[in-house]
């Protein structure tokens, strides 16, 4: 029912910005709770940010400060202004859509960011 695809990821030098945008189709995310989950090779998933139907947005505490979600749901797209990036930030960072009311869930395929000298 929604499709969701990432762009913006690449590689970026110790202390540089990325944005990473997830654009989704098929429904409306307005009705769902947007997120971002990273995972590096050998690491667990873990959630970088979400964003509730209401606007208020959630961050790991190891982006805290560093990482700023946004949503347009009028573009009917999310965006994750990441600056300030450290090698640890390097992973496949993926976007997830939430319908909790019907525990449905959504995630796209993912983009690499990868921060290195």
């Amino acid at each position: 029912q929604v499709q969701l695809v990432e762009s913006g990821g690449g590689l970026v030098q110790p202390g540089g910005s990325l944005r990473l945008s997830c654009a989704a189709s098929g429904r409306n995310i307005s009705i769902y709770r947007m997120g971002w989950y990273r995972q590096a090779p050998g690491r667990q998933r873990e959630l970088v940010a979400d964003i509730s139907t209401g606007g208020n947005t959630n961050y790991a505490d190891s982006v805290k400060g560093r990482f700023t979600m946004s949503r347009d749901n009028a573009k009917n797209t999310v965006h994750l202004q990441m600056n300030s990036l450290k090698p640890e930030d390097t992973a496949v960072y993926t976007c997830n859509a939430v319908r909790t009311l019907f525990g449905t869930r959504y995630w796209g395929e993912g983009t690499q960011v990868t921060v290195s000298s």
